[in-house]
């Protein structure tokens, strides 16, 4: 009796469930990028940091990436041309942070940027392995792509651009994210 009363009084009050889950991902942003003083020490590169905000199926969140950027182009097959450059990036990681203060944790695995030089924009896809976080990413695995567009909106003395707008989106699936579902239903 006492066990059926403690029951119907957790049902009432709406009890939350806990569980961990895979979840798709789909997350949008917007924010900056721009030279990084932290130095990944990768010979013949520079620095990039972004700093972006957003929205997705994660909730709300910002996101700050430090990548180390070739000096020098690479050769591609999607983005060859007069105009354009193209460079792979290897080395870089983010940290993203949610509302509710738990952190998402990526190690950049492949990196591809490319820049046409006629419209002074730059398109980059970026892959991630998500190698935990805390919170309830403590035990978060999986992989998520950064696809981005940045334009510069500044300039240095000499006419090379410093400073970018960039929008974009990250997409994929995390494995261990533990979730909570509000029960109002008794269920």
């Amino acid at each position: 009796m006492k066990y059926i009363a403690i029951a119907v009084l957790l049902l009432a009050l709406a009890v939350t469930a806990v569980s961990a889950q895979q979840t798709t991902v789909k997350m949008k942003f917007s924010g900056t990028a721009a030279n990084s003083v932290i130095n990944l020490q990768q010979p013949d590169s520079s620095m990039d940091e972004d700093n972006f905000a957003g929205n997705g199926a994660l909730g709300s969140f910002t996101a700050r990436n430090v990548r180390s950027l070739p000096n020098s182009p690479t050769p591609s097959s999607t983005c060859s041309g007069p105009t354009l450059l193209h460079f792979t990036e290897t080395l870089g990681g983010s940290v993203i942070r949610f509302e509710d203060n738990s952190l998402l944790y990526l190690a950049l695995a492949q990196g591809s940027d490319c820049i046409d030089l006629s419209s002074g924009t730059a398109d980059c896809v970026l892959t991630f392995q998500v190698t935990g976080g805390t919170g309830r990413f403590k035990n978060a695995s999986g992989t998520l792509t950064m696809t981005e567009t940045a334009l510069p909106v500044l300039s240095d003395f000499t006419g090379n651009p410093v400073f970018y707008a960039a929008t974009g989106e990250f997409t994929g699936t995390i494995s261990g994210v533990v979730t909570e579902e509000r029960r109002d239903d008794g269920q």
